[in-house]
């Protein structure tokens, strides 16, 4: 590190990043532009390692980037004083994350039915009345008898 901040490969490599995330986060407006060296280096303040840890903590827990944008926003916004923001958009995420582990449960079961059932050819499956596979489109009656797949 020098006196007046980090380069921009100091950054990345404590904040377990590659420069080209940095730069991307830059543009984006997640990172604040860093000031100059003479030499025209970029310098950041130690700050930013703590800012890219952060970042990329919230998009590992499922937030998107503008996501991440906002919540930072609403973080520099705060002065002191409680601002909505990580509580409730945590209860949301939370919320969406349920939703798709519940839909993800169920199409683990119809495909762990559909190898249990020996199922090896949909449209065989998809006319016979025993195959595991959820074929929602189907009325019941158009469905044949026969042997399960």
């Amino acid at each position: 590190m020098t006196g007046d901040g980090l380069r921009s490969g100091q950054v990345a490599d404590a904040a377990g990043v590659n420069i080209q995330t940095l730069r991307y986060y830059e543009r984006r407006g997640l990172l604040a532009e860093p000031d100059r060296s003479p030499g025209g280096h970029r310098l950041y303040p130690e700050e930013a390692v703590t800012a890219l840890r952060v970042i990329k903590a919230a998009q590992r827990l499922g937030f998107t980037l503008e996501e991440v944008a906002e919540l930072l926003e609403a973080g520099r916004h705060r002065h002191g004083r409680p601002v909505a923001g990580l509580q409730g958009r945590a209860a949301a995420k939370l919320a969406e994350v349920d939703a798709k582990i519940a839909d993800l449960t169920t199409i683990r079961t119809a495909l762990a039915s559909a190898v249990d059932a020996g199922c090896d050819d949909l449209t065989a499956c998809a006319s016979s009345t025993c195959c595991p596979i959820p074929f929602t489109d189907l009325a019941e009656e158009n469905r044949h008898g026969g042997p399960c797949c």
